[in-house]
């Protein structure tokens, strides 16, 4: 059965680019593209997506307090994070709010398509620029299905 993705960008060539992406995994269906942070928690809430790909600098409402929104009516819903933030702390504040990923939008088309294969299998997955970073909070606040 296809997992669904929710892409939310509010730069249309580059959620063009994402969904080109994601076309070249056969399990993944798009079920929406979504600019606005708030709309998308409301969407997310709404279709229980499996797989949510998420901006940081969104208009309504940032990627990371819409994240965490969506953490708490989405719990199954897996969050990887595509954005052009690169401080560590921000990653890290990304991260804690349940996300299982991030992505650096400048190393997208060398990890994107394995940060969303790990994230459905489960797994975390952080962009090598970032590696030697103690990112990740220690524990996974995931209810592994």
């Amino acid at each position: 059965m296809a997992k669904t993705a929710l892409i939310v960008e509010d730069f249309e060539p580059f959620r063009q680019l994402i969904c080109r992406m994601l076309q070249r995994i056969a399990d993944v269906r798009i079920t929406s593209e979504i600019a606005d942070g708030l709309l998308a928690v409301e969407h997310a809430i709404e279709v229980q997506p499996d797989l949510i790909l998420l901006d940081i600098g969104l208009p309504g409402l940032d990627g990371i307090e819409a994240a965490r929104r969506i953490g708490k009516r989405c719990p199954r819903s897996k969050i990887v994070f595509v954005s052009m933030e690169l401080s560590p702390e921000i990653v890290r504040e990304a991260l804690a709010t349940g996300a299982v990923g991030y992505v650096a939008k400048p190393d997208a088309a060398g990890e994107l398509l394995i940060a969303v294969e790990a994230a459905l299998r489960g797994e975390r997955f952080i962009g090598k620029r970032f590696e030697g970073h103690d990112l990740f909070p220690t524990k996974l606040s995931d209810d592994a299905s």
